[in-house]
């Protein structure tokens, strides 16, 4: 059996080398603090109390202590002052509130700190003591000093002498008693006894289990406590207590900031009851603060904190932020954390550290959260900024922008050419959108998911967006919106999207410009070397090819033709195919088509040069080509000779009960071949006409939602001998691939039936997920949020990939596309493309590459590297 004095340094194990830094055991804030007693830093003696004994506190109350405890009490100094902390595993888990000054009295204390300061000691122990020990009303003790500050005409508590503060504390003594029914305990040991016991039944209590759940700790997460002797920050001479961090929260470059209040205690100087002092010289003068900062009046005092900053950031291999206490000129350290950073200070932090060689550049990659790079590659509002809520929505793509409220594509339009863009602000979007959607400065829509239209075409284009605003009420004929408060905005009234945090704002809020460069740029050079998946964009136009190139995409995973159709001049002909009765008139209109489609092809390649492209056919129904207000249909009856009768009657004609699942996709190239037809020769035209332009594209033709072999081998069939013909045309060869897009549960069960005909795989996860859970993904919006607040989806299936349900099928199509052909390319081209979650699936089932919206390249390249780092790391660990 261990001896008694062995068995109680585990369950009281004190703070120090080889003490308490099991974190497990004796909580995070125990652990760093026995670290940085074994750094050699001044941290007061203390012991930590193991989380077992904590809990059976809870339950069995002081007895549950034992022999350890009083052991562990002897090795600290007599007659000491005592602070007891609460240590949880994760500082998120939140905790008890400190309690200090245990064993304070004016009669020990006044030798030592002087009359005022012994007193206020004394009083602040009191005043915590009964508020969470005894559980009185803290507003009582707040009532009865502003009472006795009016009644002797004082500011504070500070400006208090000895025998005002002496009737303070027997004011609160008499309320001690009045609140919790006892006297309060004059020994110290009852009052740590008592202290202890307290923490103990509120760490257990059903409130504290709820709110660590809500923070993603453990319900029943075990809570350790530190004992230690008190610095004081009261008395005489510099004396005091802060934080400070040795990085900028902002920037993550070095430098020395934080808050401090002389003569306080704890965490005082953030509490709001008086105003701190700054810590660094720089930091004041860009508040433009009076009073002059730590660093500049005890620069000693600041050299011996960065000294202590800089040890602490290389033993914990990261970025720390002190807590301390100055007692009469001498500095004592009360603990350490990560410091807070923004995204552009976690990249720097990271980079900096790999540098150094603190941390390698993996781990370098690893610490930063690809989500976070939006904040660097979109403008955001200015954290300053006062924000004016209106609505909260989905936050569809990230970014901020300002700018008048439009309810029209036309307007948005019209107000870009007068170089004001502005707001689009619809009930949702559709294709015939997309000219405004190009123009307005940010997108606002009622209705509408993570992957609507609004959403996924914002995304592409780098547009601030904000979806499923179901609280606003448009009214368009009066061409005003309300807001769930009541208040009305009209057509030209100022208004800021935040795409990142999904909130509509009133008025221009100011914003910070993005910046990728510097320590952003060196670590996705190391992220690069990292990966093993490549990173295609999705991107429609030789602009949108330009964008993803700036952002180092490795070519083009989705080129979705239809958008190519609505732009300026080209709408009329597109809608003249799709009414036309024959199939001499459609091909009259492709004829008309072809050269433009021709040139966007040509586009795409010079920029693409050497690259792949991936193209897919024509995707959505047609009716979503033909026009819908009233004008515009007066307009096309002319154009095409129609009468407004016959015209609406055939725009009629051609509307679908579920167009989603209608004649759309591959069911267009098999019912109406020479639309497919047509779009082969553009794409083989233009890529002998590209001949000479430099390295060739090698296009990869995409068919979409495939469900049967046969749909894809018929349009493969007329793929090929499109391009014999413009092969033999032009005296030009070319090399290029046809695949499939496997949108459809049926295209991933029968996957090596397809793979036998096709020379790529890319799986479209916004239909297949879809399809595969019976879901609108414009609808779903409505409720989704509701679907997840109740845990019935862990999350937005149209936002990160379902593992569960759409990865099975995935792998299943993984696996019988891999027995027919071993090689073939397997991509990922839907939203989930972006997201580092899914991108973790396709690393571990072996994909090749994944392709998302341009702006969101970078944030997938980051992710795709993590996720290449980590699958091997867990490979070597299960080889180990």
């Amino acid at each position: 059996m261990r001896a008694e004095t062995e068995f109680s340094r585990e369950l009281y194990a004190p703070i120090g080398p080889g003490g308490a830094e099991d974190a497990a055991r004796y909580g995070r804030k125990a652990a760093n603090l026995s670290r940085l007693a074994g750094l050699g830093m001044p941290v007061k003696p203390g012991f930590a109390v193991a989380a077992d004994v904590v809990s059976a506190l809870a339950d069995r109350g002081a007895a549950a202590l034992g022999p350890g405890f009083e052991a562990a009490l002897a090795e600290l100094a007599p007659g000491a002052l005592l602070a007891l902390r609460a240590s949880p595993g994760r500082k998120e888990w939140g905790g008890p509130a400190t309690l200090l000054n245990l064993g304070a009295s004016v009669e020990g204390l006044e030798p030592r700190i002087g009359p005022c300061a012994a007193r206020d000691a004394t009083r602040r122990l009191i005043h915590a003591f009964a508020v969470h020990v005894g559980g009185a009303d803290p507003e009582a003790f707040e009532y009865a000093l502003h009472d006795l500050l009016k009644a002797h005409g004082a500011d504070s508590e500070h400006d208090l002498d000895a025998d005002q503060l002496d009737e303070l504390i027997e004011t609160f003594l008499d309320l001690h008693e009045e609140e919790t029914g006892d006297p309060f305990p004059a020994s110290p040991a009852a009052q740590l006894a008592a202290a202890m016991g307290a923490m103990a039944r509120t760490w257990a209590s059903t409130s504290a289990r709820l709110l660590r759940v809500s923070r993603g700790g453990p319900e029943q997460g075990g809570l350790a406590l530190i004992v230690q002797e008190m610095a004081l920050g009261l008395g005489a001479g510099l004396s005091g207590a802060g934080r400070a961090a040795f990085r900028s929260e902002r920037s993550g470059a070095p430098g020395i900031e934080g808050r401090m209040l002389f003569q306080a205690q704890g965490n005082d100087a953030l509490a709001g009851l008086r105003t701190p002092r700054l810590i660094g010289a720089a930091e004041r003068g860009e508040a433009g603060v009076r009073d002059p900062s730590l660093e500049e009046a005890a620069p000693e005092i600041a050299d011996r904190l960065r000294a202590l900053g800089a040890k602490a950031e290389r033993a914990f291999q990261d970025a720390m932020t002190l807590e301390f206490t100055l007692e009469d000129g001498e500095l004592f350290v009360l603990g350490a954390e990560p410091t807070r950073r923004s995204a552009r200070a976690s990249v720097r932090i990271s980079v900096d550290l790999a540098k150094t060689g603190a941390i390698s550049e993996e781990d370098a990659v690893l610490r930063v959260e690809p989500r976070t790079l939006s904040e660097l590659l979109h403008p955001t509002i200015d954290p300053r900024a006062t924000r004016d809520r209106i609505a909260r929505g989905l936050p569809a793509s990230p970014g901020a922008a300002s700018g008048p409220i439009v309810f029209s594509a036309e307007a948005a339009d019209a107000a870009a050419a007068r170089g004001v863009p502005a707001v689009l602000v619809r009930v949702e979007t559709s294709p015939e959108d997309i000219r405004g959607m190009h123009s307005a400065a940010a997108v606002l829509t009622v209705r509408g998911g993570m992957t609507s239209h609004a959403a996924v075409v914002a995304r592409g284009l780098g547009t601030p967006c904000v979806v499923g605003c179901s609280g606003l009420s448009l009214d368009l004929e009066a061409r005003e919106l309300t807001a769930p408060d009541g208040r009305v905005f009209r057509e030209g009234d100022q208004i800021t999207v935040d795409g990142a945090a999904g909130e509509a704002l009133a008025g221009a809020a100011p914003t910070v410009q993005p910046e990728f460069s510097g320590a952003l740029a060196e670590l996705m050079g190391w992220a690069d070397r990292l990966r093993r998946m490549r990173v295609r964009a999705n991107a429609d136009t030789a602009q949108d090819a330009r964008v993803a190139l700036g952002f180092a995409a490795d070519g083009i995973g989705l080129c979705r033709t239809e958008h190519m159709f609505f732009e300026k001049g080209r709408i009329t002909p597109m809608r003249r195919m799709i009414l036309a009765d024959r199939e001499a008139d459609r091909r009259a209109a492709l004829e008309v088509l072809l050269p433009m489609q021709r040139a966007d092809f040509i586009g795409l390649y010079r920029v693409m040069q050497g690259r792949p492209v991936t193209i897919r056919l024509l995707d959505p129904p047609l009716h979503e080509f033909l026009p819908h207000p009233d004008e515009e249909i007066d307009d096309l009856a002319e154009v095409t000779g129609l009468t407004l009768r016959q015209l609406r009657r055939r725009i009629a004609d051609m509307q679908e009960f579920n167009p989603m699942l209608g004649k759309r996709g591959c069911r267009l190239g098999i019912t109406m071949p020479e639309i497919y037809q047509m779009q082969a020769r553009a794409i083989f035209e233009a890529l002998a006409q590209s001949w000479t332009d430099g390295p060739l594209v090698r296009p990869e033709i995409m068919i979409p939602l495939v469900s049967a072999r046969r749909e894809a081998s018929l349009i493969r069939r007329d793929i090929d001998q499109i391009a014999a013909s413009v092969a033999e045309e032009t005296g030009k060869g070319f090399s290029y691939k046809i695949g499939v897009m496997v949108e459809t549960p049926r295209a991933a069960l029968r996957a090596g039936d397809l793979a036998g005909d096709m020379d790529f795989l890319s799986f479209g996860t916004n239909d297949l997920t879809q399809m595969t859970y019976g879901l609108s993904r414009d609808d779903a919006g409505r409720f989704m949020r509701d679907y997840v607040n109740s845990g019935v989806f862990a999350e937005d299936p149209f936002h990160s990939l379902d593992i569960e349900g759409v990865g099975e099928l995935m792998m299943i199509a993984r696996d019988r596309a891999r027995e027919t052909r071993i090689d073939i390319p397997l991509g990922l081209c839907g939203e989930h493309g972006g997201d580092p979650a899914s991108i973790r699936f396709c690393e571990a089932a072996g994909f090749d590459y994944v392709s998302c919206s341009p702006f969101r390249v970078p944030i997938a390249r980051l992710a795709c590297a993590q996720a290449t780092v980590l699958q091997r790391r867990l490979q070597e660990e299960a080889e180990a």
